[in-house]
């Protein structure tokens, strides 16, 4: 069994602001085994001199799409499943290299992917995915054109079923609900998505659209609860957040339009949200050059001064605020951002509690990820400087760690 000691390390362990220093902490195989103010006894162990570097848990970007690589969706589904794949190991390889030990893809991923990565095909973070997001027709994840004439039968040969296309499946009613839910986590999914309101990418449906009917969102919640596992779902104005939260769901993706009076009730429920600024400001400022779609393009700037304004609607009220990014296509390299537009409003320790132990809870892996202390996965990043006084050096592609270990493996270091 790899053993590794890390010495003399300030430590951030997930949750605590104080960053004691003159930390040892023994990694054991896939896991830490020990953490210690005093020396531990490794004779056999490789030793990483962390010399007064901050040693923290991996970073965990709880809002990726592995596969979507343009942003155009009609791109994405006309360049065909090797092209996405192709997208996939790039981004998910960058997210390593700037310290993402952990991402969650909420739309898309699935079960090849991640045994690609299991299996060392290729490196990247530890990867947990929601499946094919489910969208009713014409809802956020329905891509048609307004021009394409309407489809009354499935994609299947024998003409029943529901449609589907690289990132969603379309499914209406409480019986396709459900069998789109069982499907998905039949093949593996860590979580079920639905889109709870109108979206940004997507052609026909506006931003203000609540989406899903009560029984048909409490029937998935139900069915993931079956499982042990949740439902997370798309908004963006404040009133499809309330809803889904009142039907049970556990994760709100985005919640942009986020109002006080939302965010108090999200927060007395115990609900997460994971916002997603830098995919908005980055649509907004290269979306055009990019080919983004021009009704797209016109909601996307349409939300984006209200952003920063829902952020603080959160924070005021208290609400479980995890960290996401959300980014398509060659955005992908912009990763890092994420923590120098939410520095604007959150402190560094609210930040770094984001991307560590609030999203490991979020995700029902507390004290498995997102932490430092025995018997959690061995996901650990050594930090140049102090990043509770300075966020920006986690905002610099990597550049400013020195280590980071994914599952006890250590995939770059300049250290000894």
């Amino acid at each position: 069994m790899t053993r590794t000691l890390f010495t003399n390390a300030r430590l951030f362990d997930g949750h605590s602001a104080d960053f004691p220093a003159g930390m040892q902490v023994l990694v054991e195989g896939e896991r830490v085994s020990a953490v210690s103010t005093t020396a531990i006894d490794a004779p056999d162990a490789r030793v990483i001199d962390c010399a007064g570097r901050t040693l923290m848990p991996g970073l965990i970007d709880a809002h990726i799409h592995a596969f979507f690589s343009n942003v155009s969706f009609q791109k994405v589904e006309q360049f065909g499943e090797a092209y996405r794949t192709a997208h996939a190991v790039r981004m998910l390889g960058h997210a390593l290299r700037c310290g993402f030990t952990t991402v969650r893809d909420i739309g898309g991923g699935n079960w090849s992917l991640y045994q690609a990565m299991a299996d060392g095909l290729f490196a990247g973070p530890r990867f947990l995915y929601a499946g094919k997001v489910l969208s009713m027709t014409g809802g956020h994840g329905d891509m048609r054109p307004l021009s394409e004439r309407p489809r009354y039968e499935g994609v299947c040969a024998c003409g029943s079923g529901p449609n589907f296309n690289a990132l969603c499946v379309i499914a209406d009613g409480v019986d396709e609900v459900l069998k789109a839910v069982r499907e998905e986590l039949r093949q593996g999914a860590h979580c079920i998505k639905i889109m709870g309101s109108g979206g940004v990418a997507s052609p026909t449906d506006p931003i203000w659209m609540n989406q899903y009917r009560e029984d048909e969102i409490r029937a998935i919640v139900n069915e993931c609860a079956e499982r042990r596992s949740y439902v997370a779902a798309h908004c963006h104005p404040a009133s499809a957040v309330r809803r889904c939260v009142e039907f049970g769901v556990r994760c709100i993706e985005h919640g942009t339009l986020m109002d006080a009076d939302t965010a108090a009730f999200v927060a007395e429920r115990g609900a997460y949200v994971i916002p997603t600024l830098i995919i908005i400001e980055q649509l907004v400022e290269q979306g055009r050059a990019m080919g983004f779609p021009p009704e797209s393009q016109a909601k996307v700037e349409s939300i984006w001064g209200q952003a920063i304004e829902g952020l603080r609607h959160m924070k005021a009220a208290g609400v479980k605020v995890g960290f996401g990014t959300d980014l398509l296509g060659n955005l992908y390299s912009r990763q890092c951002r994420e923590f120098t537009l939410r520095s604007e409003v959150f402190t560094p320790l609210e930040i770094l509690r984001q991307a560590t132990s609030v999203n490991a809870e979020m995700m029902q892996l507390e004290g498995q990820i997102g932490c430092v202390a025995p018997g959690a996965f061995a996901d650990l990043i050594v930090v140049d400087g102090d990043p509770l006084a300075d966020i920006s050096l986690l905002a610099a592609d990597g550049a400013k760690l020195a280590a980071v270990m994914r599952n006890g493996e250590l995939v770059s270091s300049s250290s000894p």
